[in-house]
């Protein structure tokens, strides 16, 4: 197996990992985890990509670094609304405030 494609095994096994927390956590700090470990998988698949292939690798590098400003903002907003969502409902767990009142 060449470099190459252990950098993608393991980019995979990220996304893999960052998937199963979104998808099984029940709070939303367990969540935003998931989901900036999912693009982290993204940003290293995108670098190994543009480093061991004929691909340019200054646009493989520019491609990680808008995924990692995406990730950042995205991390804001989410914990914003995270703690919104807790002054309101008094807690983070997702059962407990997705029911609506009618």
């Amino acid at each position: 197996m060449n470099l190459f494609m252990a950098y993608q095994f393991i980019a995979l096994g990220m996304l893999a990992l960052g998937l199963y927390g979104l998808l099984l956590r029940r709070r939303l700090i367990g969540m935003l985890l998931g989901v900036e470990l999912m693009l982290n998988g993204a940003g290293l698949s995108i670098v190994a990509t543009a480093q061991l292939t004929e691909a340019s690798a200054q646009l493989g590098q520019l491609g990680t670094l808008l995924i990692m400003g995406l990730a950042a903002a995205e991390a804001t907003l989410v914990l914003a609304i995270v703690i919104v969502v807790y002054r309101r409902f008094g807690t983070i767990e997702e059962q407990k405030i997705s029911t609506l009142k009618g």
